[in-house]
């Protein structure tokens, strides 16, 4: 009966909306948009339209405050006529001074509104970003995760979705409302007094506006500078902290504490250039905008002494200026928030534009399982072009089969590993599983239906039942005892403090090797795959582990397509086929006897394990222990 595993879900499509913004703020907005604006929800658009009809609302109440302000003093300046014996009650403009406050008031509700409004949309496109690059890394081949730096990478992804956050806030709250008050401001000043009140202040603001521009540009390597030896320093630290023990063997806690002060050397040298630059920019703005507020303030005060305009007047000039000096002194800082947000979010989606290398086909479909024979056939690969690994390599492992390739270090043993999982494509050949090229089904498909126990485990820092239950997330407890049972694992986890709910600390290492090959091999038990795969399980393990763990391999193996790739001949001698690799070719197969006889290179690797079992020749010199 064939066995029909379940499609994977479709990937998201979030990924390929998602385009490289290139330092663009237009093209960066662009790739926003789908996640602000998406086709299949009604209530984000709503939303949106609401939050912006608020900005709108908060800006013209913002530009009536100092209107309102106006005609309060106006009313308040005493009138040629007036005298002491005016009602006081009278003469104080109360619906103006009312409406100067409810002014105020509104402007700021209005725009607490617009951001509690909008911070579910914001919110949810960081959400959103964020998975797609999430799950294009996983997507992406092991060559990629074998170069990349995983301290660079995740401090990427976090600098990238906090970006995203500020730039929408930046953009759609604070440029887009400070330009359009601007142009409201110039507009009144142009239409109550004349054309040189609102030239003066178009020119002030463009010139701080050009100015922050050009100087934030120039700033935008230093910026640079610091995220890369930023992204150093936190790679080094974590390479070191990941390799504590190594650390420690060697004592060489000084030697790393000198990598890491010099990757924070070059990070404050960085960090030194950028806060000066930026000090040279917080001057230059400063000097423009008192400039500007010098000489429109100096021709409101000739206009009071000429009598063309009144005190209100005065005052009015003065409160939109100090009214606009605060949003154009916030959008030097918005400016280089969002250079830098672009630069962050660049960083992330260039991990977008990586070639995935290993994708499925557009017609590919589930695997059909049925008994699961695997074949390899004429199977040629090699990391980099220039130097081939695996050669013309032909192998079958029938259905409930054993098979075991054993071969020198170096060989290409591990490899065959990686091609059966589909890490990397073969260059060559085809390898097939029931008759079908792994090439043309998914790869969610065929993983599922691939067990693998590693020569190195590496387990999550989380609690024995996460990583049993890994290999089927969702597994009851009592499906996670079992399989624990069956791996005889059970009574030590029982034995544990916390039971199944221990924590086994930062990549297993709170477990030995044996107890951490149990867990795995419990995992493998739990995922019930119908073809098995031993790495050299063992091979780390000492010989009286090592004979228990095989037990418990050869239990979980019985009926099931088995592939093994060892280096220790001891442990495949049971096989019902043993294939030696060397120098990436299938130089001899057989059975162990049938090899033993043939005297050959299995023989010869044979009678060295053998001697080096019985213990090493004493060196010349050197006495033999007694």
């Amino acid at each position: 009966m064939r066995r029909s595993l379940p499609p994977s879900p479709p990937a998201s499509s979030d990924s390929s909306a998602f385009s490289r913004p290139s330092g663009d703020l237009r093209a960066a907005i662009r790739s926003l948009a789908p996640y602000i604006w998406p086709q299949e929800s009604m209530e984000t658009r709503v939303r949106v339209v609401l939050a912006m009809l608020l900005l709108v609302g908060a800006k013209v109440a913002n530009v009536y405050v100092p209107i309102f302000y106006k005609h309060a003093v106006d009313a308040l300046t005493p009138a040629g006529g007036a005298g002491p014996g005016v009602n006081a009650v009278v003469a104080i403009p109360l619906g103006l001074i009312v409406a100067y406050g409810l002014a105020r008031v509104t402007s700021l509700v209005f725009a607490e509104l617009r951001d509690a409004v909008f911070a579910t949309v914001a919110q949810r496109t960081i959400r959103k970003v964020a998975l797609s690059v999430f799950r294009h890394l996983h997507a992406l081949s092991l060559r990629f995760h074998l170069e990349r730096q995983t301290g660079g990478l995740t401090r990427s992804l976090e600098r990238g979705t906090r970006a995203i956050e500020s730039l929408l806030r930046y953009t759609l709250f604070s440029i887009v409302p400070t330009l359009v008050e601007i142009a409201l401001v110039c507009a009144i000043l142009w239409k109550l007094f004349s054309i040189w009140f609102a030239l003066a202040t178009f020119v002030t603001v463009m010139s701080y506006i050009l100015y922050t521009f050009f100087v934030s540009e120039w700033r935008i390597k230093f910026r640079r500078m610091m995220n890369d030896t930023d992204n150093k320093a936190n790679t080094k630290a974590i390479d070191s902290l990941l390799n504590y023990e190594t650390v420690k063997y060697f004592g060489n806690e000084e030697h790393e504490a000198r990598r890491y002060d010099g990757a924070l050397q070059s990070y404050e040298a960085a960090a030194v250039r950028s806060q000066q630059s930026l000090s040279l920019l917080n001057v230059g703005q400063s000097a423009i905008i008192s400039l500007g507020l010098a000489v429109v303030m100096g021709m409101a005060a000739k206009g009071i002494v000429d009598g063309s305009m009144s005190l209100g007047d005065f005052v009015l000039v003065n409160t939109y200026l100090l009214q606009l000096y605060q949003p154009l002194n916030f959008f030097g800082v918005v400016y280089r928030e969002i250079k830098q947000s672009l630069i962050d979010i660049e960083a992330m989606v260039t991990l977008l534009a990586v070639d995935r290398e290993v994708a499925d086909g557009p017609d590919a479909k589930p695997l059909e399982v049925d008994g699961a024979e695997l074949r390899f056939e004429g199977v040629e690969f090699g990391y980099d072009p220039r130097r081939a690994i695996l050669k013309d390599v032909s192998f079958t492992v029938p259905a409930g089969k054993t098979v075991a390739i054993v071969g020198p270090s170096g060989a290409g043993k591990s490899t065959i590993s990686r091609l059966l999982f589909r890490f990397y494509d073969v260059n060559g050949g085809r390898v097939m599983i029931d008759g079908q090229d792994i090439r043309d089904v998914t790869q969610a498909s065929l993983r599922a239906s691939i067990g693998i126990v590693p020569q190195d485990t590496v387990l999550f820092n989380d609690t024995v039942f996460y990583n049993i239950a890994y290999g089927r997330p969702g597994a009851s407890p009592a499906e996670v005892e079992r399989a624990a049972r069956l791996a005889h694992i059970h009574d030590f986890i029982m034995a544990l403090p916390d039971g199944y709910q221990t924590t086994v600390g930062e990549r297993g290492l709170k477990l030995s090797g044996g107890e951490k090959q149990r867990v795995a091999i419990a995992r493998t038990i739990l995922k019930d795959p119908a073809i098995l795969l031993f790495d050299e399980a063992t091979s780390a393990l000492d010989t009286h582990t090592e004979r228990e763990i095989q037990a418990n391999l050869r239990e979980v193996s019985r009926g099931r397509t088995t592939l093994v790739i060892a280096h220790r001949l001891s442990t495949v001698i049971d096989a019902d086929e043993i294939l030696v690799l060397e120098a990436g070719r299938v130089i001899e197969r057989g059975r162990h006897a049938d090899l033993l006889a043939a005297r050959g290179a299995y023989a010869a690797l044979w009678a060295r394990q053998q001697e080096s079992s019985q213990g090493p020749t004493p060196l010349p010199g050197v006495l033999a222990p007694t």
